[in-house]
Parts: structure tokens; sequence; C-alpha cells
């Protein structure tokens, strides 16, 4: 993509609607805008109404500096499709080019708006349709999650710089970088690390919802409760034990978090083939699952050999106790009372879980990329070399390369070029040039 021509899209969503908005951007988007509409010039940063050619009136505001960095130009048109195509005919004409994917915001990145983090966090913003995907998209693209990066980038840089200066000044056998200053730099960055890539889970769970899968015995009610949940019947429910053979998905947002429920087979030996392949699909959902609804049926002995025995390792549980509408059954202890049928305690269900995720969701910085994900592991991995390497002694001039190779990969997030900044950082700090 060419960074001096004019581009041009519609940026509101396609079809028509009550308005549509043309977006020009680049160093002609002034002058090819005035080429089309009726007034002689536009004020910066004031709207004005005017007619664009003889197709349509329209509201013109000029940006000399716009979302892009670039002189931009907006037009509000009406909605028609035949309007939206003739305005970016003739803007094409004029000398324009059609913009391409995301071509605003990747010229945003490059006239340094933003980083490459919230450039990022753009399309999770209007992707997001809860106030938590919102939360999290808002609070990147506002810098809460690059701060986050630009401290850990900072540390590394000052990391890299003493050993970097040691190098300059090997032959006279100095040593700036000391040597337990730097473990326990290291020991910070690794804490602060782990504690980012711990909160993927919650992050990248709040992005695309909390998996809940609805387990338990056969004809315990996890059909049932599933429907009652989400109101509506989504799973088909009968009296006949493992009827339930495949995992059926519904969402529900609760509290402005969205949880995508899991309702699978029944958990028991069966020399039934396609229930069987229903089992091990339904140990599959736990095992990718963030939360457990563990459904026991009041009317049936408890055996808590039975949750114990699930691979619960890390993921938030509710045991569920169904068919309380029943006479004389005991509730076990730690259990939510509920009768699905009846729809007693499924509000309660609902607050439980929003009560096991709701402070994790709340963390000021949560990272949800899967590639900031992957490349934070690299980092980590990085230094884990450099720990090793200090602890067996190895030279400053390897070290130095896992060090840069951790900053290598932490500006792949950022899209920051990582080596003139750590020469930079060293003339910034030391008197080299003496």
């Amino acid at each position: 993509m060419a960074q001096s021509d004019t581009i041009v899209a519609v940026s509101t969503p396609p079809g028509v609607g009550g308005i549509a908005v043309v977006r020009l951007s680049g160093s002609d988007a002034l002058g090819l805008a005035l080429a089309h509409l009726s007034v002689g010039r536009l004020e910066p940063r004031r709207a004005t109404y005017c007619r664009f050619d003889d197709l349509d009136d329209a509201v013109a505001v000029y940006m000399p500096t716009g979302y892009t960095g670039e002189p931009t130009v907006e037009l509000s048109c009406h909605g028609s499709l035949y309007v939206q195509q003739a305005v970016l005919q003739a803007l094409v004409d004029s000398g324009a080019r059609l913009a391409g994917p995301g071509e605003f915001t990747m010229r945003a990145f490059r006239n340094g708006r933003l980083n490459l983090s919230q450039a990022e966090a753009v399309a999770d913003l209007i992707d997001a349709v809860t106030p938590q995907q919102h939360r999290l998209a808002v609070s990147q693209l506002r810098g809460g999650y690059a701060q986050k990066l630009k401290e850990l980038r900072q540390q590394l840089l000052d990391l890299t710089a003493l050993l970097e200066l040691e190098l300059d000044f090997s032959q006279e056998d100095v040593e700036f970088a000391d040597r337990s200053q730097l473990k326990a730099l290291l020991a910070t960055l690794h804490e602060q690390l782990a504690a980012l890539i711990a909160s993927f889970r919650m992050g990248n769970a709040l992005k695309r919802g909390i998996p809940v899968a609805i387990v338990g015995k056969p004809n315990a009610g996890k059909s049932s409760l599933l429907n009652a949940l989400v109101g509506d019947d989504r799973a088909i429910v009968s009296d006949i034990p493992g009827t339930t053979r495949d995992t059926v998905e519904e969402t529900l947002t609760i509290g402005g978090i969205t949880f995508r429920f899991i309702d699978t087979a029944g958990l028991r030996r069966s020399t039934d083939a396609v229930e069987t392949m229903g089992v091990e699909r339904s140990m599959k959902a736990i095992g990718e699952a963030d939360m457990v609804l563990y459904v026991h049926d009041l009317a049936q002995p408890f055996v808590r050999a039975d949750i114990t025995a699930l691979p619960l390792d890390g993921k938030h549980l509710l045991l569920v106790g169904n068919k309380c509408d029943l006479p004389q059954v005991q509730l076990p202890e730690g259990f939510l009372a509920v009768s699905a049928k009846e729809g007693r305690g499924v509000e309660a269900i609902k607050e439980a879980m929003l009560a096991a995720v709701e402070p994790q969701s709340m963390q000021q910085v949560l990272l949800s990329n899967p590639r900031h994900y992957d490349a934070l592991r690299l980092v980590q991995q990085a230094l884990g070399h450099v720990q090793q390497a200090l602890g067996d002694g190895v030279p400053a001039d390897l070290i130095a390369v896992d060090l840069r190779d951790a900053l290598y990969h932490l500006g792949t997030i950022t899209g920051e070029v990582a080596s003139n900044d750590i020469l930079d950082n060293i003339f910034s700090r030391f008197c080299i040039g003496k």
C-alpha cells in the first residue's frame, strides 16, 4: 500500500441507512473533496453543509491531521447505495484510490498515532458486543496495556544497555553489569511477564465468551438446566438416560460478560459406541472449559469421587443440586439448590457464575490477543535462557543475544524497532562518546 497517495472508502457499515460517511485521507484529501463540493473552502474541524456535485446534499468535516495523522475529509451523505457508490466513483475519477482493508488504521500506526497493539484494539472495539468486551478493547486502545508493555520493554532495555556497554569496553576487562543486580531485575521481569501471560485465559475468554461445561451423570437434568439458563428449549429433554450424545452450545450474557454453555453427554460407562463417543467429547469439553457446572440429581446418592475424577485443574467449579422440588431430598454441602423443571434457583446460579469470574474480569490489564500471547511466551523463553546463562557464568556477548531476542519479540507486539532503540538508550544513559 502506497503511503503518499490519497485513499477513500465508505466508513459506515455496508448497506442502506440514514446516512453514510465517506472518508478521504492523504495529502490531496482537501483538494479532491473541494473539487466536488459547492463551497470554496472548509474550516478545519467544523461541519460545513454543502452539495456534492449534483448527487446529494452533504455535511463535510475537514481535519488537517485526522485519525490517520494525515489531512482527512469526512463526507456525510444520505445512505443510498447509489449515492455511496457515485460519490466513491467521483472521488476515484479525480485521483483518489479505494482503500484496502484496515488501511486507515494502518496509516494511523505508520504515522505514530497508534502503536501496533492499539491498532489491533480498534478491531476489537468494533467487534465488541458486551460491556466487558468494550472495556477490554477501550483499555487497550487508550494505552493501559501499552503502558504495561512499555514498562516491560524499558526494563529489558536497562538490562541490555548494561551488557552492551560491557561489550564496548570488553578489551579493558570492565564489568559494568553487576550480576546480582541483573538476576534481581530478571526475577522482577519474570514475575510481571508470568502475571500478564496468566491473564490471557481470562482476557481471551472475555473476548470470545467464557466456555462453561455443564456436566454430570445421565438424567441429572443438564439439558433442562441449559434450557432454564438461556430461557429457551435449546436442548432435547427426555427421561431416557443418554439422550444427549453430542455437545450442544448456547450463549448468554450475564452482567455484561458472555458465557458459552456447552451441554454434554452424561458421564458413565456405556457399551453403546455412539454414547461412548459423546462421553469422550464431554471430557474434551471439560478440558477446554474455564468453568464447570456439575449437576447432581438430588434423588440419587451423591458420590464425591465422581467429581474428583474430573480434570478440573485451574477451572471454576460450581456444584448444582437439581430436582430440589422433589420431597425429602438432601442438598450436599457446597451445592446450589435448583429445580430446572420449575426454574427455581436459576438466578442464584447466574449470580454465582458472575461472582466467580467478575474479580478477574476487572483486572486493570488483561492480555486478550493470541498473537501477543505467543510473542510474550517467546519473551519469557528468551529470558529463561538469560537466567540460565547468568547462573552458568556465560559471557556478556552471548547473554546479550538472548536479551535482544526478547526485545525483538516484545517489539513485534508494539511495532517498535528494537535495535536502534537499544543504541539510543545506551547513549542517553551513559557517556560513551568520551
